[in-house]
């Protein structure tokens, strides 16, 4: 049967985490690569800190919620 799966094989569950930690990383290096390319500053350092900051928490709760999607893939 072509779209049924096996009694034994386990069903791939999309994790968010990964793309979603990918892209706030890439996101920042961004930002400090665009603000030593330039002569000002593209974001003061007193909104930098907190966004920063912000942006750990949002991806490490992410992380959290969808712990159990990456239990069974060790």
């Amino acid at each position: 049967m072509a779209g049924k799966k096996a009694a034994g094989e386990k069903r791939f569950r999309f994790d968010p985490a990964g793309p979603v930690t990918g892209l706030f990383f890439l996101l920042l290096a961004g930002l400090f690569l665009a603000d030593g390319l330039t002569d000002g500053d593209v974001l003061p350092v007193t909104a930098m800190v907190p966004v920063v900051l912000i942006g750990l928490g949002l991806v490490g709760t992410v992380r959290v919620l969808t712990r159990s999607r990456r239990r069974d893939l060790r």
